[in-house]
C-alpha cells in the first residue's frame, strides 16, 4: 500500500475578507488530501487589532497534527498573524498582502483624517465596497457578493477597515504563497510582490477566476503533502 501522510486528511483553514463570509469560497476545490474548513467570522472586540483578533480566532485551529491556513484579503492578513503564532505547514494569500507596509498608503491616509468616523456604512456596503470587487461576474456571483455585503454587521465592516489601517506586522509567513490579480482594485498589485500573478483578474477572482485559483491551490497543496511526506521518511 502506497504510504501517503496526508491519508487523515490535512486541513486547509480558510478565512473570508472583509464584507464576506464563507460563501465565497462556493468554488474552491481541493485536491485529494486536503479537507476545507471554512471560518465563520467572530464578533470584534473594542479597540481590538488584527493581531489580538487573530489570537481568538487560533483558538478554532485544531494544531494536534499539520495543518495550512488560507486567507482572501483581510482574511489574509489574519492569516498572516496566525502563522506568525501557531506555525501551520503553509499559508495561502488570496488577493491580500503578506505584510503591513504592502498595503496601498491611501488606506493609512484615510484613517489618520479620521474618514471613516464620517462615512455612513451604509454607504460602504452598498456602493464603495461593491464597486471595488464587482468585476465580470455572471449575475448569480454579483448577487452573492451583494447578499454577503447585506448581511455584513456594519460595525464589523467599520473595525475592519479601521483595523487594517492599523496594522502593524512586517513578519512575512513562512512558508507562504500568494496569488493577485492585476486588475484588483481594492490592494492594487503594484504595492506587494505576489509570486503568482492572474492577468486581468480583480480582488474578487475567487468567484470570477475559480480555475486558476484552484490549479494554483492544487500545485501548492502538493508541494506541502510531498514536504510532509519528505519530513516523515
Amino acid at each position: 500500500m502506497r504510504r501517503q501522510v496526508y491519508l487523515n486528511m490535512m486541513k486547509v483553514y480558510f478565512i473570508s475578507g472583509l464584507g464576506a463570509d464563507k460563501r465565497i469560497f462556493k468554488y474552491i476545490q481541493l485536491p485529494e488530501g486536503f479537507e476545507g474548513v471554512y471560518f465563520d467570522w467572530l464578533s470584534a472586540q473594542k479597540n481590538e487589532t488584527l493581531a489580538d483578533y487573530a489570537i481568538r480566532m487560533a483558538e478554532k485551529i485544531d494544531q494536534s497534527s499539520p495543518y495550512v491556513v488560507a486567507g482572501l484579503s483581510l482574511g489574509g492578513m489574519i492569516a498572516s498573524e496566525l502563522s506568525k503564532r501557531l506555525k501551520p505547514s503553509f499559508t495561502l494569500l488570496i488577493s491580500s498582502v503578506p505584510v503591513a507596509s504592502h498595503l496601498p498608503p491611501y488606506i493609512r491616509l484615510v484613517n489618520k483624517l479620521n474618514i471613516l468616523k464620517i462615512i455612513p456604512i451604509g454607504f460602504l456596503k452598498s456602493t464603495a465596497l461593491a464597486k471595488r470587487v464587482l468585476s465580470v461576474m455572471s449575475y448569480a456571483d454579483v448577487k452573492l457578493i451583494q447578499d454577503m455585503l447585506k448581511d455584513t454587521d456594519a460595525a464589523f465592516i467599520r473595525w475592519g477597515m479601521k483595523a487594517v489601517a492599523e496594522w502593524k506586522n512586517e513578519t512575512f509567513p513562512n512558508p507562504y504563497a500568494h496569488i493577485h490579480g492585476t486588475w484588483d482594485r481594492v490592494l492594487p498589485i503594484r504595492y506587494t510582490k505576489p509570486t503568482k500573478i492572474v492577468k486581468r483578474g480583480g480582488h474578487a477572482m475567487v468567484v470570477n477566476r475559480y480555475v486558476e485559483i484552484n490549479n494554483w491551490l492544487k500545485e501548492q497543496l502538493e508541494l506541502v503533502a510531498k514536504s510532509q511526506q519528505a519530513a516523515t521518511n
